[in-house]
C-alpha cells in the first residue's frame, strides 16, 4: 500500500495546531539507519487510508522527497471526539531486521462446524489479532483460522493453528492463549404458575362438608327519642 508524505520544517504544539487547521496531519518516521524525520500528510487521504486493514497490518511504501521507503505504522493518535487524526508515527523497515507487530485474524468455516451445525453451540471469538515476529518479506496481511472442525466443549488455541512460513507467535503472558471457545446454548425453562397456599385448605373443608361460619347480623339502628308536642 502506497502513500505520500512531505517533510515538515516546523515542530511544537503551536506549529502542529496551525498545520491541522490547513488540513494536514503532523507525523514522524524513525528507525533504520536514518535519523528521525518530521513529516506531514494530507488529512483526508490519511483518513480514508486508516479505514483499510492493510494500512495497520502490512508493510507500507511511503514516498518522501521523491524517494520510496518501506515503513510500518506504529502509533496513531485520534482526537477524543472529533473525526480527526492528531499525529501519526511510522518506523522504517529493513529487510534483515526482524519485526514484532500485530496481525488480524480472519475466521472461516464457523457455520459448517459440528459445534454450530449439529450441536447448536455458540462460538465465542476470544482474540481478533495476534502479536507475531518475522522478517519484512514474511509479514502476512492477516492470518486465516479455519473453524470448520470445532466441536462442543472444545476450545481452539494458538498452537492448534498453522502460522504462515517464517512467522512466530510472540507470547505476552500466555504461551498458548485461547483463540475461540465453544459453549452450549442454555434454553430457559418456563417457571410453573404459583399455587395459592390457601387453596388446599379450602378444598379439604369443602370435602368434609364444613360450612363457613355465618356472619353476625347487623344491629338495627337506635331510634331518636320523640320530641314533646308544642303547647297551644
Amino acid at each position: 500500500m502506497k502513500f505520500v508524505a512531505f517533510e515538515r520544517a516546523m515542530q511544537g504544539t503551536g506549529a502542529s495546531r496551525r498545520l491541522r487547521i490547513t488540513g494536514r496531519t503532523p507525523g514522524i518516521v524513525y528507525g533504520g539507519t536514518g535519523e528521525a524525520t518530521l513529516i506531514e500528510l494530507d488529512h483526508n487521504a490519511l483518513w480514508h487510508a486508516i479505514k483499510k486493514e492493510a494500512f495497520h497490518a502490512s508493510i507500507l511504501e511511503m514516498e518522501l522527497a521523491g524517494k520510496a521507503q518501506k515503513v510500518l505504522l506504529r502509533d496513531l493518535q485520534m482526537h477524543p471526539f472529533k473525526q480527526q487524526i492528531l499525529h501519526i508515527d511510522f518506523q522504517r523497515v529493513e529487510a534483515k531486521t526482524r519485526l514484532t507487530m500485530k496481525v488480524p485474524l480472519h475466521f472461516s468455516g464457523e457455520e459448517e462446524s459440528p459445534a454450530v451445525k449439529t450441536e447448536q453451540c455458540l462460538v465465542n471469538r476470544v482474540l481478533t489479532e495476534l502479536t507475531i515476529s518475522c522478517f519484512p518479506a514474511d509479514v502476512p496481511e492477516f492470518i486465516t483460522v479455519d473453524l470448520s472442525g470445532l466441536k462442543k466443549g472444545v476450545s481452539l488455541h494458538v498452537k492448534d493453528i498453522t502460522l504462515p512460513k517464517g512467522v512466530k507467535f510472540v507470547a505476552k503472558g500466555q504461551e498458548n492463549p485461547v483463540l475461540v471457545s465453544v459453549s452450549a446454548i442454555v434454553e430457559e425453562v418456563e417457571a410453573a404458575p404459583a399455587v395459592d397456599a390457601a387453596a388446599p385448605a379450602e378444598a379439604k373443608d369443602a370435602k368434609a362438608g364444613a360450612k363457613p361460619a355465618a356472619k353476625p347480623a347487623a344491629k338495627p339502628a337506635a331510634k331518636a327519642p320523640a320530641k314533646p308536642a308544642a303547647k297551644k
